[in-house]
């Protein structure tokens, strides 16, 4: 596996693979990598001859100072399981390659529709900060296809608008969303967890899924059963930040006969740690 630090470099090394007319897939990380990373590159391999992972910690998306400093940072071990997982490239860019001016100085990318709900009210200014480091990694890698995980779903469907508003030429393909053995949603931030934390976690997508099974059934008073969620979760410890119902195409409010495909979106603390997960309910007479 080729390992690139400067944007120099990666441009060369895509030089020579476009002159030789590869494909390039394109996954996008900020490190600590676990077995959902790796699903993600395999599917960027099926779709492309060369894959290029990307490692870099945005300062730009985190709202939170604590936050960014806790970030788990893993790279030796990040190495080798790119390396045995058959990825080509790891671009590992710094602060002074994606934002040399600093980010006080630095132009953004605002993508409207998601500022607005769910994790956007929750976390000011973090979709600014994905959609400004993505459409960089896009204009420097310029990949053929690049892979999002389900997991982080509003995130997915911020990238599907930026390609669309920007006439990018990617394709966007969507990374089903792995989880541990009892179900919780693979994520670098679970190893923040304490041991009697991780035991709780799991309870979110339970609640997920006992709500999908009365939206499936045609429960017309989902609200209530929403506040009983909320409240069985805050009695297991977790403070939720929300946990709604939306449209599965632009997460905006569902309507009363149901008749859509649907997400069921959840984000909650436990101790020092966020966590968001969700489940798709498909309700649409076509399915």
């Amino acid at each position: 596996m080729q390992i690139e630090e400067s944007l120099k470099g990666l441009r060369a090394q895509l030089k020579i693979w476009r002159e030789q007319n590869l494909t390039i897939g394109f996954v996008p990380t900020m490190g600590n990598l676990h077995d959902g990373h790796l699903s993600l590159l395999k599917q960027a391999a099926a779709f492309a001859d060369k894959v290029v992972v990307s490692i870099f910690v945005n300062p730009m998306q985190f709202d939170d100072p604590n936050d960014l400093e806790k970030y788990p940072r893993t790279l030796a071990n990040d190495i080798q399981l790119l390396s045995d997982s058959g990825c080509d490239l790891l671009f590992q860019p710094d602060s002074t390659v994606m934002y040399p001016a600093g980010l006080d100085f630095h132009s953004f990318v605002h993508v409207p529709g998601m500022d607005d709900k769910l994790c956007g009210l929750e976390r000011p200014g973090h979709f600014d900060g994905v959609a400004t480091v993505v459409t960089k990694l896009f204009n420097m890698v310029q990949p053929d296809i690049a892979v999002f995980g389900e997991k982080d779903y509003q995130q997915l469907l911020l990238i599907h608008k930026l390609v669309q508003d920007f006439n990018l030429p990617v394709k966007i393909i969507a990374g089903t969303t792995h989880r541990e053995a009892d179900g919780l949603a693979m994520s670098s931030r679970n190893n923040r967890l304490t041991s009697e934390h991780r035991q709780i976690a799991p309870k979110l997508y339970e609640q997920l899924n006992l709500l999908k099974a009365k939206l499936k059934a045609g429960e017309k008073t989902i609200q209530a059963d929403i506040e009983t969620a909320i409240s069985t979760l805050t009695d297991y410890g977790f403070s939720v930040d929300y946990l709604e119902v939306r449209r599965a195409d632009n997460l905006m409010p569902f309507d009363s006969d149901f008749n859509e495909d649907l997400r069921i979106l959840v984000a909650a603390r436990l101790g020092e740690v966020r966590l968001i997960d969700n489940v798709a309910v498909g309700l649409s007479t076509s399915r």
